[in-house]
């Protein structure tokens, strides 16, 4: 495999097109079989997609180093633990982490331009979460409905933009970026920047930067009633 491992920015770029199929394939037409073979009671294992497309729940490599960057070990571990559509979530998240690893070891020889050409390429097609969770990739400076979940999801952001707030429903386009001028953090009390993650709490409906209160986009998904520090220690009270 070494031997031919690809070199050129098309090459990888294919590499990774095709890897990412494959895992693609795995976690939705082929998810049924998927699940079945990642079972709990077996040993670590991993998730594989290879260059002809082909996926595979197997053993991580026992070579160490191994030949390649690894995917995240232990999959299996979690599949009852969580519910299922979550869990295929995770999943891909770390999918994503290993195609993008695998891609840029192959990379490791390309120049500055060289590697902003194969990421951008790569950007181009949603990522295998995005495809997984049903997301559509955000365009840039979306709108604050662009990339909602659904009209009752819940309030936080994966783009930086606030969604679904109450206080800016059902106000045109204009007015809503007037009124995104007068979020604040409840942490830190800075002001709201369309660049920075924000998270709603669905207790208090305050706003907060992903950063003050330690949840990041990823661990966002995965949460589907957020409460913010505050509202947390109340409850415990």
């Amino acid at each position: 495999m070494a031997s031919s491992s690809p070199r050129t920015v098309e090459e990888i770029f294919k590499d990774y097109d095709s890897r990412r199929s494959a895992i693609v394939r795995a976690l939705t037409f082929d998810v049924d079989d998927f699940y079945s073979q990642c079972d709990p009671d077996k040993e670590n294992l991993c998730l594989y997609g290879y260059p002809n497309e082909a996926w595979e729940v197997a053993l991580p490599a026992e070579e160490v180093p191994s030949e390649l960057p690894e995917p995240a070990l232990g999959i299996n571990f979690a599949r009852d633990g969580m519910n299922r559509k979550d869990w295929l979530s995770l999943v891909a998240v770390h999918s994503d982490c290993w195609l993008l690893s695998v891609a840029f070891y192959f990379g490791a020889r390309l120049n500055r331009n060289e590697r902003k050409r194969l990421f951008s390429m790569m950007n181009d097609l949603p990522t295998v979460f995005e495809v997984v969770s049903e997301r559509k990739p955000v365009k840039e400076k979306p709108t604050l409905e662009s990339g909602s979940k659904s009209q009752n999801s819940t309030k936080r952001s994966i783009d930086g933009q606030p969604r679904n707030n109450p206080k800016l429903a059902d106000e045109s386009y204009d007015h809503d970026e007037e009124e995104q001028g007068d979020t604040f953090c409840g942490s830190c009390g800075g002001g709201y920047n369309s660049d920075e993650f924000w998270i709603g709490c669905d207790n208090c409906e305050r706003w907060y930067h992903g950063k003050c209160v330690k949840i990041t986009p990823a661990k966002a998904e995965m949460i589907k009633v957020y409460k913010c520090p505050s509202c947390q220690k109340k409850a415990r009270q």
